[in-house]
């Protein structure tokens, strides 16, 4: 009994003992003379009956249990090997098979019957250990695995979703020389493939080949979709190729898997390939084939080329024609993909005239309804979407959670929020419960709106219903609080966050970043970027695109070489985003060569460049006078079919304006113009500063009526070019009447606006105004530079207000302003007048030391 219990127990180092073991019970079997005579028919069924009670009472195999069967055994004069397959078709619980079986083997006297080794077979899918010792016996034996046997043990794990053991229980077949069965292999391919290992099914293709097992087109096509779906397009395209080199015929069904994963995958082009290779091998392409390079198409933007693929087609009823004339018969999917084409290029009205058209053909199913309701939200038709709605719950299908989060989504991006709020709660009234997705949909709106609070509310109200928050719900909270100036509220909900344990992800962590950065919180926003790492992650193109974004915007351009470098190194493959934003920041540092290079890059990489490549570029080269590359540039995008916007044309009349080529600047403008672009304030304030600095106050004044007439407001800098340029030529009053236009608008003047309006009205002899202006600029804050202290000075003098201009002269030295020439004469001559002796003789002396400063200036 202990010689049983010890060899029960003997752990897989000890196995070659167990099959020495068995070749010498073998061996003393051959040996034998005389087989014993045969035991009375009632005894083995006496054993299997006491077998039966001992394994019935225990929950459990234990040692006491184990040698409770070895001394029946043992005890017994009937054969085990009689009782075993009865023992084993009556026992309740599974668990107990196998090691009941290995305590019986290693009682037996004579190696156990096939058939008993065949009956423990279906059980050992509880215990692996035992399985491998079981075929280890078997192989030695020379007993064959019968194929339903293996079939089913595979099966049962599968089903178990132990995919590790099924594979653990063919590797143990085959390196025991068993042919594992052919349904074994099949179903163990079909379970990888579904849980997303395409690798070990491959694995197990080969195994199946290597064992002489012919594969047919169904397993073929099963590992060629689960290839593709993880983005194997190489692995999947190899596979294709292989079925295409051998005797099998590749058929409709695995075209049309090629179609659909590779189309899913982002292939289009691969998927294209097949769909026009399946007609040139002589397939006729099917309902499938056409819905599936349709959708895919669809879903990729390519709305054109889904149209051409069935001819350029006017509506609806022509594209069902052609699938007809194909000799497809429209299914509800093919529907459902026509639908979905119509409502990308929002024609709604097509879409609802094929909804009712369908219903002759197929009966609507939810992704129906649902289509039509997405695209009717999305359009403002929030009444139709009802009445589809009602039509749907008509027909048994709503209220279901998945209608009610599109209707809510889409109400919140059209921004009725009335109305999706009210969906919210009749949707909860009637049973269909919201889960964190609704709750996300009506929080983001909410947010967007501007009633933050009211979102976090919401927020509360999700957790307490007993939802988890998840990185989106908190994405959207960080957001919506730092768009509406309340970032220490946004920050508060990241530590909260934190504090209960949910796991940020990047897109949380960059948005976060990009929050923070355009906050103007840099060095927060760099920890941010460096914190991505400490919660596990690796920051994405994104991260580098926001972290460069952010510094250019601070001023901090210069650092765009060295992260494009760490891009680079990393292996980053950049998008039109990334990349524009390293073009942004060499241009902003005045690296100007080095945005072309990038933008020859994209080129050669293939990766389009946007009317942000291009304007970035534009703006750089206007700014450091190279107005003829510049314009160039402007051209080639022009002739790429870019649609260059307001802020690009604005570049150009900015750069040219500066270097007084006002006319070619003023053909930009009508240029704009004619495209239908209107012009922004940044456009008329570069003219006009242009038209000012060529002394052409006039035609800027014009321009500045253009402007209001084109109901652009005028703003700061507006006023102050115009001030300044009356000032220049001398049109003092008319620049006081466009500050106090300036002040009615509720615009604060700037410091330039404020001292040329100083000196303008002091140089007229408004010397109140110049004064009281003067005082308020100080009171604001402002600090006054030499230019207002002479100008006023000069004006105050020439007024007779010899005292008032001599306080002013002294403020002037004591704030340290150089004061010039011409302002003290005129005050020199003025305290004269007023027999102001002590004080004219403090500017006389003062008068010298510039003299004396001037002289020794030439002489020098």
């Amino acid at each position: 009994m202990a010689a049983a219990a010890a060899a029960l127990r003997a752990p897989a180092a000890r196995r070659p003992l167990l099959v020495a073991s068995t070749l010498l019970r073998i061996g003393r079997y051959l040996s034998s003379t005389t087989l014993p005579p045969p035991p009375p028919p009632h005894q083995p069924n006496t054993l299997a009956a006491e077998l039966l009670r001992l394994l019935s009472a225990a929950p459990s195999w234990t040692p006491d249990l184990a040698g409770a069967v070895s001394s029946s055994l043992s005890a017994a004069s009937a054969s085990a090997a009689d009782a075993v397959i009865p023992v084993l078709r009556s026992l309740k619980n599974p668990s107990l098979a196998a090691p009941f079986f290995l305590a019986t083997s290693a009682a037996s006297p004579h190696p156990l019957p096939a058939d008993a080794y065949n009956a423990v077979l279906p059980f050992l899918s509880h215990d692996i250990a035992a399985m491998e010792r079981v075929l280890e016996e078997m192989s030695v034996l020379g007993y064959g695995v019968p194929n339903p046997a293996c079939a089913d043990l595979v099966a049962a794990l599968v089903r178990a979703r132990r995919l590790d053991d099924a594979e653990r229980v063919i590797a143990a077949m085959r390196r025991l020389k068993f042919r594992p069965a052919f349904s074994a292999y099949t179903v163990l391919i079909g379970a990888m493939a579904e849980a997303r290992r395409p690798e070990r099914a491959l694995e197990l293709l080969r195994q199946m080949q290597d064992v002489g097992y012919e594969v047919g087109m169904p397993l073929f096509t099963t590992l060629v979709r689960a290839l593709a779906r993880e983005g194997r397009v190489e692995g999947a395209l190899a596979l294709v190729d292989e079925v295409k080199g051998s005797c099998v015929e590749p058929d409709i069904v695995l075209y049309n898997v090629c179609i659909d994963c590779f189309g899913k995958a982002g292939n289009v082009d691969m998927a294209w390939k097949f769909f026009h290779e399946l007609k040139s091998q002589g397939l006729k392409p099917d309902d499938v084939s056409y819905t599936s390079m349709i959708w895919v198409l669809c879903k990729a933007g390519r709305l054109s080329e889904a149209e051409e693929l069935f001819g350029q087609f006017e509506n609806a009823y022509k594209l069902l024609d052609q699938l007809k004339e194909r000799g497809c018969i429209p299914s509800v999917v093919s529907f459902n993909s026509i639908l979905t084409c119509l409502g990308k290029k929002r024609k709604v009205d097509e879409a609802l005239t094929l909804f009712e058209a369908m219903k002759k053909d197929a009966e609507p199913n939810s992704s129906t309804y649902n289509i039509i309701i997405d695209m009717l939200c999305m359009a403002g038709k929030v009444e139709e979407a009802y009445m589809i709605r009602d039509e749907m719950e008509r027909a048994g299908l709503f209220p279901n959670l998945l209608t009610m989060n599109i209707m809510v989504d889409r109400l919140c991006k059209a921004k009725k929020f009335e109305e999706a709020y009210e969906m919210f709660e009749t949707a909860s009234q009637r049973g269909c419960n919201p889960d964190s997705v609704t709750y996300c949909s009506l929080i983001d709106g909410l947010g967007k709106k501007g009633n933050v609070d009211d979102a976090y509310r919401l927020f509360e109200n999700m957790l307490d219903t007993g939802h988890n928050a998840n990185p989106v719900v908190y994405t959207s909270l960080i957001r919506n609080f730092f768009i509406h100036g309340r970032k220490e509220d946004g920050h508060k909900i990241f530590k909260e966050m934190n504090r209960r344990g949910c796991q940020p992800d990047v897109t949380l962590l960059n948005t976060y970043m990009d929050c923070v950065f355009k906050a103007g919180d840099v060095e927060k926003g760099r920890t941010i970027f460096e914190d991505i790492k400490g919660y596990g992650f690796l920051p994405d193109v994104r991260s580098y695109s926001i972290l460069i974004h952010g510094l250019t915007k601070a001023g901090q351009a210069r650092e765009t070489s060295s992260i494009f470098h760490a891009m680079k190194q990393q292996g980053f493959t950049l998008d039109a985003r990334a990349y524009n934003a390293v073009v942004d920041g060499f241009c902003k540092s005045g690296k100007v060569d080095k945005a072309y290079e990038v933008l020859e890059e994209m080129k050669v990489k293939r990766v389009p460049p946007t009317v942000a490549t291009y304007g970035s570029i534009i703006d750089g080269l206007a700014k450091i006078d190279r107005l003829d590359e510049a314009y160039m540039l402007f051209e080639e995008a022009k002739s790429k079919g870019i649609e260059l916007n307001v802020i690009v044309y604005s570049s150009l009349i900015d750069g040219f304006g500066k270097v007084g080529r006002i006319d070619e600047a003023y053909l930009i403008l009508e240029e704009m113009m004619k495209k239908g672009l209107t012009p922004n304030v940044y456009t008329w304030n570069s003219l006009m500063d242009a038209l000012v600095k060529a002394e052409e106050i006039n035609e800027a004044l014009i321009c500045f009526q253009s402007m209001k007439e084109m109901k652009c407001s005028p703003n700061t800098y507006t006023y102050s070019i115009l001030i300044n340029g009356l000032c220049r030529v001398q049109k003092y009053n008319k620049a006081f009447v466009f500050w106090q236009e300036m002040q009615k608008q509720g615009l604060v003047p700037n410091v330039v606006t404020y001292t040329t309006m100083i000196a303008g009205l002091a140089k007229v002899g408004n010397i109140t105004d110049a004064c009281s202006l003067f005082e308020r600029f100080k009171a604001n804050g402002g600090i006054p530079d030499a230019a207002s202290f002479n100008a006023l000075i000069e004006g105050m003098s020439h007024a007779n207000r010899a005292i008032e201009a001599y306080h002013v002269f002294e403020e002037t030295r004591l704030r340290g302003c150089r004061i010039n020439v011409k302002a003290c004469i005129s005050l020199l001559d003025a305290l004269n007048k007023a027999e102001c002796l002590e004080h004219a003789a403090v500017v006389g002396a003062v008068l010298r030391e510039i003299a004396k400063s001037q002289h020794a200036s030439r002489s020098f």
